[in-house]
């Protein structure tokens, strides 16, 4: 296998992740901030639309043919790419992302690693940049957020990490975490 064809390959493991992690809940777990900062599962792949669509497209002169509205209107360096407003549905933003997916790898598919592309809101001395760079940002960007939306998953409704299973059934995930309780006790002040 060769390195664009591993990278690649990363890449959509990772997308298959993060989007697994919104399957089956409702709008109101899609959207609800779990973390003190607000991290929510539809924030995370909104944010990753578009990651998809300016390191994997405009970046090489292949704009989607789709815009986003929190970029046109500026809001998304006031973080509106990090949540779903009321108006805009799970379905919707979901879509998006698979659009924004399909272009990306379409990018992938066209172009050599060697490519030479250039992002627009990075500083002009850092923006010249290529196809191998962004993808291995991409890979990185994508797991870290699939990581995530693991977290957020599991405080939603339990459900660990895709190997969750191979592991242990409830009994043995009971035991283990009173294990690293009593070790964190020991500490408790």
């Amino acid at each position: 296998m060769d390195l664009k064809t591993a990278l690649h390959d990363k890449l959509r493991t990772a997308r298959t992740q993060l989007r697994a992690k919104c399957e089956g809940l409702s709008e109101y777990d899609l959207r609800r901030p779990m973390t003190a900062t607000g991290t929510n599962l539809l924030g995370l792949v909104k944010h990753m639309i578009g990651n998809e669509q300016v390191y994997l497209g405009t970046a090489f002169g292949r704009p989607t043919p789709f815009t986003l509205p929190w970029v046109e209107d500026g809001s998304i360096w006031d973080g509106a790419d990090m949540w779903a407003t009321a108006s805009e549905s799970s379905q919707s933003i979901l879509g998006l992302y698979d659009r924004a997916c399909a272009h990306g790898d379409a990018t992938i598919a066209a172009l050599d690693l060697d490519a030479p592309g250039s992002v627009p809101h990075w500083p002009q001395e850092r923006r010249a940049t290529t196809l191998g760079f962004l993808l291995i940002r991409m890979v990185g960007e994508t797991a870290q957020h699939a990581g995530h939306a693991d977290i957020c998953r599991e405080l939603i409704d339990g459900q660990g990490p895709p190997d969750r299973d191979e592991y242990g059934d409830e009994a043995h995930w009971a035991a283990y975490v009173a294990g690293i309780q009593a070790a964190a006790d020991t500490f408790r002040t």
